[in-house]
């Protein structure tokens, strides 16, 4: 028997070492798991908060949009009310010459009617009997026949006045109703601006709260370069399929060291300059202005792209032809639209702070085969 314990013992230990064996492999499968487990979980977390950095990119561009909507009503309001303002002061000055030239009527008028009172009913016949010598009497009568006339002549201008007095006060009070119209309808719009600001300035805070560190910025903003290549590569595709009519102009190339800035203002970030976030560098120029002010079009072009953008908010980029694109970023309002042509010096938007640029005024930027180039370059000094 004490010989069998040593084989015993052998065989506990080969039996109890896989049963240890299967519980560490259980123990790492458990781990595994959980890892696996943690991972996922964790992607889940990232995920989410890219969804919701996503979704407040969307409401950010919803809200913006809706501004530069509202914006452009406004603007569209307000030129109407100068037009209508405009013929307002016409219609009043209208108004005050007919009455004018009605009083003149009426005045003339009521000095014949006294006179023709004077002469009583039978006017003719007294005219006749008046008459010494029979000589005058053809002349005299010819006279009155004429006074008549005139007399007619006037009451019926007289009454031709009156009824234009009547149709210039009728479209003036039209006028005057569509100008409070107006007026109204722009209050509503710049209630609705307010509210729309307001949810944007929300939105701009939820935002800086989701990129409080470097690299979350740093990330941000390489999606925004990333996305903003792949528009112009999309752009540039879709232009060599479209008949260009642009060559009537002078060509862009030719207007080197000749153009003048789209805004007025200081620029405070140059072309390469570092954006101070890892190796990032300023593919154009940021020019400060404050909100509202005009963006002309550096030459002529047609408008391929504006609508809204991460990173760049409103923005507008023309189609110069031989390769050459304009961008004007961070607007308030934009006032072209796709496809539209542009000339040179024409207004085309509005500056801005629009795509969480906490600082008001315009980015701008133009590339050559949809390459970024110095604009500093193309400015007349």
């Amino acid at each position: 028997m004490p010989r069998l314990w040593p084989l015993l013992a052998l065989l506990m230990a080969l039996l109890v070492l896989p049963a240890n064996a299967a519980s560490e492999r259980q123990l790492k499968e458990a781990e595994l798991k959980q890892l696996r487990e943690r991972i996922t979980s964790l992607q889940q977390a990232m995920q989410q908060v890219r969804n919701q950095h996503d979704r407040l990119q969307q409401e950010l561009r919803f809200s913006e949009q809706a501004i530069n909507r509202l914006n452009r009503n406004i603007l569209e309001l307000d030129a109407r009310e100068r037009d209508t303002r405009q013929r307002v002061d016409s219609l009043r000055t209208r108004q005050q010459g007919l009455e004018q030239t009605l009083i003149g009527q009426r005045e003339y008028l009521t000095g014949q009617v006294r006179a023709a009172y004077a002469m009583g009913r039978q006017e003719t016949l007294k005219i006749l009997l008046n008459q010494e010598n029979p000589a005058t009497v053809g002349r005299v009568m010819t006279y009155y026949d004429y006074l008549n006339k005139a007399r007619t002549q006037r009451i019926a201008e007289l009454s031709d006045t009156i009824h234009e007095l009547d149709q210039v006060r009728s479209a003036l009070d039209k006028e005057l109703a569509r100008l409070r119209q107006l007026r109204n309808t722009r209050e509503t719009e710049r209630e609705a601006l307010a509210e729309s600001s307001e949810q944007r300035q929300q939105v701009l805070a939820k935002l800086q709260q989701e990129l409080q560190n470097q690299d979350q910025r740093l990330s941000h903003m390489q999606r925004n370069e990333q996305q903003l290549a792949q528009l112009i590569r999309a752009l540039v595709e879709a232009l060599d399929d479209i008949p260009k009519d642009i060559g009537r102009e002078q060509a862009f190339a030719s207007l080197r060291g000749k153009m003048k800035l789209p805004t007025n203002g200081p620029i405070i970030a140059g072309f390469g300059s570092s954006r101070n976030l890892g190796s990032l560098s300023w593919q154009g120029l940021k020019i400060a202005a404050p909100a509202g002010q005009e963006v002309r079009a550096v030459s002529h072009g047609r408008v391929a792209f504006a609508d809204w953008l991460r990173g760049y908010g409103l923005l507008i980029i023309l189609d110069h032809g031989d390769g050459y694109m304009s961008l004007y970023g961070h607007n308030q309002t934009l006032l072209k639209e796709v496809g539209d042509w542009v000339g040179r010096d024409e207004i085309i938007a509005a500056t801005g702070d629009s795509g969480s640029d906490p600082r008001s005024g315009l980015y701008f930027e133009i590339r050559k085969d949809g390459r970024p180039i110095d604009p500093i370059r193309w400015v007349r000094r």
